[in-house]
């Protein structure tokens, strides 16, 4: 038999690290080993150690391998986000964030290559192309036509490909926010009543906004972000979550008061946007039934939202053939050609500001690098919640990992944008956690197992909504998904995305039956307190929705930071006990 030196090298190597991790700590803990290990399962205690007498035979070499890259990259990142100071020397946050996550770039790719993965890719497709054509619709309003519909879904594919390519959390969705909007339509006025052209205005306050994340990149001013916890997390995603449901309730109610439409087109808008939401809710739900296999059960489970685009589509397609234009509804609109709004040139002629303005631009700058560095950094803590079970480059109860190299790339992004006019993105939390979400493994009970971590979905997500642009025969397919449908779509993104929040599941607690509901976590904890503490999170909403859409919008972020230091002083001033607030906003 031919004696193989790499198999016998990672023997070697196991054994000894089995012999200085669990038998030399077992002399002072107690250790059992996982289920998972090669080895057979052993406790051994303080006064028994068993040692076996052969050492642990070696698997296969693939498992062997993808088992040492996982070692190798957690043995890079070691350690929890305590230990990091908030401010570290130029790019080492950046190098750990990669160091952890680049020896597994081989299997983002090759466990991207699943039908779980290609039925997250067509549910997202079109929940991260729908919001990008909305969002354009809005910014040309707000812009004057400088900025729209095609602008923002080529920022939307290229940025987003560009960051599943090289961020460090790939399942993190970018996109545009609506404080955002609000910011540059803000920018909008400034620079009217200043008498100053829009657009450069726009690149001066981008390049400014993009050194001042580059600095926090590189010197891991993410580990600010420590001081956030589930209190501001839980708040935020119920904000973003609402806005979704709210908007497409508004939009199917406008159908029955808009003067433009007929009761028939808004009863089938209706009927359309609850077939199009009750189908994929029902199917997704169907995973934690006993009908079908397994196998038959997870697959319709996973591709549950296409299902429901498909099928309300071809229901709107039924309607219209069969009743002509009393059924005809509006569709997604998407720009025809490839060419700017407006038809300006794709370069924004930076140097047509004076130079006064270029250097006062840094103001606006600061409160929109507020802005994306809040949005980017809260929602990739949800995004790296402990309850996803992910591995990756990760270390163990770790918030922090990856954020310092995926502000980088927001920081180059924003670069690029801003130079011909294209609308700056960040994470989009609703996209995100819905990413998140379709790429989980549930257990039988329904309780997440893990997560399909790769950058395959992101990269393909984006790639179809840059075809869309270029080509004709998708943008001509697209056109024929009708709006309710989107409704729809919105509908199950803000809901999908609140199962699994403890600050709505505390709000649901309100209404339940206490003698018939299950035992929570805070179970234990006195109901006023549960209650108070609840009700303080949805005042923060309230307030938080209302500035969202208030002549005061651009100063959203300046709410979210204050979150955190509203939390400490609930402990602090004894409003809620430390024990009762160590089990409320556990992360």
């Amino acid at each position: 038999m031919k004696f193989n030196t790499k198999v016998a090298f990672l023997a070697v190597l196991e054994w000894n690290s089995f012999l200085n991790n669990n038998v030399v700590n077992s002399f002072s803990t107690p250790t059992q080993f996982s289920s998972s290990s090669s080895l057979s399962t052993r406790a051994f205690t303080s006064s028994q150690v068993n040692l076996p007498v052969h050492p642990p035979q070696v698997t296969s070499r693939k498992s062997r391998r993808r088992g040492l890259q996982l070692q190798m990259a957690s043995s890079v990142a070691s350690g929890t986000d305590d230990e990091e100071p908030l401010i570290e020397s130029f790019g080492k946050g950046i190098l750990r964030d990669y160091k952890a996550r680049l020896p597994l770039y081989g299997s983002d790719i090759k466990d991207g290559l699943n039908t779980q993965c290609l039925a997250a890719t067509l549910f997202l497709f079109f929940a991260c192309l729908s919001p990008a054509v909305g969002f354009g619709g809005l910014f040309a309003v707000a812009t004057d036509g400088a900025i729209g519909t095609i602008e923002m879904v080529s920022s939307t594919a290229a940025c987003g490909f560009l960051y599943a390519l090289f961020s460090a959390q790939p399942l993190t969705i970018i996109g545009s926010t609506g404080p955002v909007l609000a910011f540059v339509a803000t920018l909008v006025q400034l620079a009217k009543k200043a008498n100053l052209p829009f657009l450069p205005l726009y690149t001066w306050t981008g390049l400014w906004t993009s050194a001042i994340l580059f600095l926090s990149s590189v010197t891991s001013a993410s580990n600010m972000v420590k001081y956030l916890t589930r209190f501001t997390d839980e708040i935020f995603a119920v904000l973003i979550s609402t806005i979704f449901v709210v908007e497409a309730a508004s939009d199917i109610g406008g159908t029955f008061m808009s003067p433009a439409s007929t009761f028939t087109k808004a009863l089938l808008t209706l009927v359309i946007a609850t077939v199009t939401y009750g189908t994929a809710t029902t199917l997704k739900g169907l995973r934690n039934t006993v009908y079908f296999t397994k196998s038959v059960r997870n697959n319709i489970s996973n591709f549950a939202p296409t299902i429901g685009v498909v099928l309300g589509s071809l229901l709107a397609r039924k309607a219209r053939l069969a009743h002509g234009a009393q059924a005809l509804l509006p569709s997604l609109s998407i720009p025809t050609t490839f060419q700017s709004t407006s038809g300006r040139p794709w370069l924004v002629p930076l140097f047509d500001l004076p130079v006064w303005a270029r250097w006062g631009a840094l103001l606006p700058a600061l409160m929109a690098t507020v802005l994306l560095y809040l949005d980017q950094n809260i929602t990739v803590r949800v995004v790296n919640n402990p309850s996803y079970k992910m591995e990756k480059g990760r270390r163990k109860g770790n918030i922090l990992d990856g954020m310092h190299a995926d502000m980088l790339v927001i920081s180059i992004c924003t670069f690029i944008t801003s130079l011909i006019g294209f609308p700056w993105l960040v994470a989009a939390t609703v996209r995100s956690i819905s990413h998140v979400r379709a790429l989980s493994k549930f257990d039988k009970d329904g309780k997440i197992q893990g997560t399909v971590e790769q950058r395959i979905t992101g990269m393909s997500i984006h790639a179809l909504i840059g075809s869309c642009v270029i080509f004709d025969k998708p943008r001509a397919l697209l056109t024929q998904v009708p709006s309710p449908v989107l409704m729809g779509l919105f509908m199950y993104l803000g809901t999908s995305a609140l199962p699994g929040n403890e600050m709505f599941e505390r709000i649901v607690g309100l209404f339940k039956d206490k003698s018939l509901a299950k035992k929570e976590k805070w179970s234990s904890i006195p109901k006023k307190v549960v209650n108070g503490f609840t009700m303080l999170q949805v005042a923060c909403l309230g307030a938080m929705f209302w500035v969202k859409s208030s002549p005061i919008g651009v100063l959203f972020p300046v709410i979210i930071a204050l979150l955190a230091p509203l939390r400490f002083g609930l402990e602090k001033f004894g409003i809620v006990k430390k024990e009762y607030m160590d089990i409320l906003d556990e992360e």
